[in-house]
C-alpha cells in the first residue's frame, strides 16, 4: 500500500468510492426532502387548526388538545416512531417506512406548532377580539382577519426554528429503513469499507438543510418588520 493509497483524501473523499456510490446518496436526498416537506406542510397546517380549535374556548376541546401536546413534546422523536411503526401493525394498520417516518415527525411538528401559535393567539389582547365582534364579524371572521395575522407574527420565529430542528430528524427514518441519506450512506459506507459515502451524506444535508436555514432567518426578518 503506498502513502498515496492511506491518506486522508483517500480514506474519506475517495473518488472512485464516491462516484460509484453518488447516485445512491442523490436518491436518499430526494427521499429527506420529500419526507421533510411533507413534514412541514402537514405539522404546521395540523398545529394551525388545533391551536384555532383550542382558541374557541371549549374544554372539552382543549383538553385533549393540551394533553396532545404535552405527550409529543415529552417523547423523543424516535420513540414516537419506532412505536407507530411497530405498533400500527398489531391494530392491523400497516405503514411504509415513508408513511410511518412522515406521520411520526407532522405530530411531533403540530405539537410545537400548536404550542407556539396559540402562545401568540394568548398574547393578543381579549379587547382586539371583542371589538371586531362588536363591528359585525363572526368569530371566524375576526379570529382569521384580526387575531391570527398578529398571533402569527409572534409565532414565527420560534416555530422556524422548531420546523428546522424537526425536519432534521428525517435521518431517524433510517432506523425503519427508510432509503434517505443517512441509511444510504450508512449502507455504502459499509459496502465500501469507506467512510466517504459518510462525508458525501454531510455534503448533502449542508445542500437540502443550509437553504431552508436561510429561508428561515429570511421569514423571520420579514415577519419582525410586518
Amino acid at each position: 500500500m503506498t502513502p498515496a493509497d492511506s491518506g486522508f483524501l483517500f480514506t474519506f473523499f475517495n473518488p472512485e468510492v464516491a462516484r460509484q456510490y453518488a447516485p445512491a446518496i442523490a436518491s436518499g436526498a430526494l427521499v429527506t426532502v420529500g419526507v421533510g416537506a411533507a413534514v412541514v406542510v402537514t405539522g404546521t397546517a395540523l398545529g394551525l387548526a388545533l391551536a384555532v380549535a383550542r382558541a374557541l374556548g371549549l374544554r372539552a376541546l382543549a383538553l385533549p388538545i393540551i394533553a396532545f401536546a404535552d405527550v409529543m413534546r415529552s417523547l423523543p422523536p424516535l420513540v414516537v416512531l419506532i412505536v407507530l411503526y411497530f405498533g400500527l401493525p398489531a391494530l392491523g394498520l400497516p405503514l411504509s417506512a415513508f408513511a410511518v417516518t412522515w406521520l411520526s415527525l407532522s405530530l411531533v411538528l403540530a405539537a410545537y406548532a400548536e404550542e407556539s401559535i396559540w402562545a401568540g393567539i394568548a398574547a393578543v389582547p381579549a379587547g382586539q377580539l371583542e371589538a371586531a365582534r362588536s363591528t359585525g364579524l363572526r368569530w371566524w371572521g375576526a379570529m382569521r382577519w384580526i387575531v391570527l395575522p398578529q398571533a402569527l407574527r409572534r409565532a414565527v420565529p420560534p416555530l422556524t426554528n422548531r420546523v428546522i430542528s424537526i425536519t432534521k430528524n428525517t435521518a431517524l427514518g433510517s432506523v425503519v429503513a427508510l432509503n434517505e441519506i443517512l441509511n444510504n450512506a450508512q449502507g455504502a459506507s459499509s459496502h465500501a469499507g469507506n467512510p466517504t459515502p459518510l462525508m458525501m451524506s454531510a455534503l448533502a444535508y449542508l445542500i437540502v438543510f443550509l437553504p431552508l436555514v436561510a429561508g428561515s432567518r429570511w421569514v423571520e426578518r420579514r415577519w419582525r418588520r410586518r
